[in-house]
């Protein structure tokens, strides 16, 4: 299956915590990182999810925020340092393409907000996004 989705970070799940209907999927990406999905229980049982599951973690570019300072008093759980490897701008949309530890993220930003934050190649960023935001895929 091909998907839209830019962002598709491998990675290993660490652990599944069940709640009433959702549950919180720690994985552990290729690159050293860990992220946190949010996803329904149907969701983990219809993927068979478990600690060692390969999964890959999907981001929507336009759920992807970037932080140019220090992160705090946030409840945004995901928080993975990067730089900007890329900047391109439209009239009124910017699509920033960032290296990560193992990987690339792309943001799809306003113009406006990559001015604001100065984003240029070389930049360094904190790529930010909610872990409802994050799907999970198997192999």
């Amino acid at each position: 299956m091909s998907l839209s989705i830019r962002n598709q970070i491998p990675g290993t799940v660490t652990s599944v915590t069940p709640g009433e209907a959702m549950a919180t999927v720690r994985v552990h990406l290729d690159g050293g990182q860990d992220v946190t999905a949010a996803i329904t229980l149907d969701g983990v049982n219809d993927l068979g999810l478990a600690e060692g599951s390969a999964v890959r973690a999907l981001i929507k570019a336009t759920e992807v925020s970037l932080a140019t300072g220090p992160v705090e008093g946030l409840s945004i759980r995901n928080r993975l340092p990067g730089t900007v490897r890329e900047v391109a701008t439209g009239a009124a949309m910017a699509s920033v393409r960032v290296s990560v530890d193992g990987g690339e993220v792309t943001a799809a930003i306003t113009k406006d907000a990559v001015a604001d934050l100065a984003l240029a190649a070389g930049s360094a960023v904190t790529v930010l996004f909610k872990a409802t935001e994050v799907s999970l895929a198997t192999a």
